[in-house]
């Protein structure tokens, strides 16, 4: 079981921590995008602006209105510098198009530094580099001060990740409680079979116990017929014991529908009274009954003449002597069945378990009986294959069995 709760943690967990990080890496990458596609747009816009430069001998000459516009050229979403050359790739002029930046020799040192590695265009990882540039070779090279996009980039990454170790916490939270969720149903399961077979290894542990203890018995006085007579009690409780076992097996199977036909109910249920009838009479106890005429159910007839058996059984084996058992048909919207018999009650609160195997309300009772707690759950199961709903209920002294087909 705890290997089961392992493999189901771990596949949510996976689950979740997946959606989370494609979540996490989609964000910080559409925030990554945006602020490139400012730094490349700016260096296009920037390397557009275009100017004439003439170096005479004697001095440096240039058109002044298109070099006027250049300086008059601002950028508010971040700092840029133009920085002009000449045909030697010298630097004539540097431009600063923002109102703050850093001084012109450090830009000078810089322009040098990317005149000498020739690349054209260059925007490197913006969580750590500080500048990005456009380099024309000859004319000028534009240089894109990125530091707060990059200061901003790193922030988000940091935020984002003390989010998602966060929500990751959460995760491990949720996805123990689902965990629980998921596998309490296989869990109540394992735990009610481990149940079965412990109350069914000890019903059959004291009839096995008698038997070897009556043939150990008959071994050493063969002309005792007693010990014959214990071993073959005992042997008649274990094979109704087993019977019962595989009937109960052959209920919980796969709902097969395939057998049900339509039949009339109420013919059924009158047969099945009748069939008690003499049992009753020989307990001093009445029958009543209430069946409306001519009531067709899809069903499997055997199975619902079983159903009764069980039903009417148990309301005899519960009512007192001179009381009364009372069974009831009827149908409205739904078909309701009910057996009710005088007598002895179901405990308070335990109306659910008494259709659980193996449940007995007076152990001493139930085994000088030959009972083993199967007859309800056999009940609930046929109930179940019919989609219908069983239930009971003790109230003043009467204890009453409804079953429930939904139309």
């Amino acid at each position: 079981m705890n290997k089961l709760k392992n493999q189901v943690f771990v596949v949510i967990f996976l689950i979740l921590t997946l959606f989370t990080t494609i979540v996490f890496c989609t964000f910080n990458t559409i925030i990554y995008k945006q602020q490139f596609s400012m730094i490349e747009r700016t260096l296009n816009q920037a390397s557009k602006m275009h100017f004439r430069m003439d170096m005479p001998p004697g001095g440096f000459n240039r058109d002044n209105t298109e070099n006027d516009d250049i300086e008059d050229i601002r950028f508010m979403e971040t700092t840029v510098y133009t920085v002009l050359l000449d045909s030697d790739d010298r630097i004539v002029k540097i431009i600063n198009h923002s109102d703050n930046g850093v001084s012109d020799e450090e830009i000078e040192d810089l322009a040098v530094t990317m005149i000498s590695q020739s690349y054209q265009k260059s925007i490197g990882n913006l969580y750590f580099s500080t500048y990005s540039y456009s380099y024309n070779e000859g004319s000028s090279i534009v240089i894109v001060d990125n530091s707060e996009q990059s200061s901003m980039l790193r922030l988000t990454l940091m935020f984002s990740l003390l989010m998602y170790f966060l929500i990751e916490a959460i995760i491990i939270v949720i996805t123990k409680m689902l965990t629980l969720w998921i596998t309490k149903p296989v869990a109540e399961s394992f735990d009610k079979q481990k149940q079965f077979i412990a109350d069914a290894s000890h019903e059959l542990k004291t009839p096995l116990s008698v038997i070897i203890a009556s043939a150990d018995a008959l071994e050493s006085n063969p002309t005792e017929k007693k010990w014959l007579s214990n071993i073959k009690s005992e042997s008649d409780r274990m094979n109704r014991l087993i019977a019962d076992l595989l009937e109960l097996a052959k209920s919980e199977e796969v709902k097969d529908t395939s057998d049900f036909a339509i039949g009339n109910l109420s013919k059924l249920v009158e047969k099945s009274t009748l069939t008690f009838e003499g049992i009753l009479f020989e307990k001093g106890v009445m029958l009543n009954d209430d069946i409306q005429e001519n009531i067709e159910l899809n069903m499997n007839e055997f199975k619902i003449q079983q159903l009764m058996s069980i039903l009417l059984d148990n309301a005899v084996k519960h009512s007192e002597n001179g009381s009364s058992v009372e069974v009831t048909l009827k149908k409205d919207k739904d078909i309701i069945l009910t057996v009710t018999n005088e007598g002895e009650g179901i405990p308070k609160g335990e109306e659910e378990k008494i259709f659980e195997r193996f449940y007995r309300a007076d152990e001493s009772r139930n085994r000088n009986e030959n009972r083993y707690g199967l007859g309800l759950a056999i009940a609930k199961n046929i109930c179940q294959t019919h989609k219908a709903t069983i239930s009971a209920k003790s109230e003043n002294g009467k204890t009453t069995f409804k079953v429930v087909f939904k139309n």
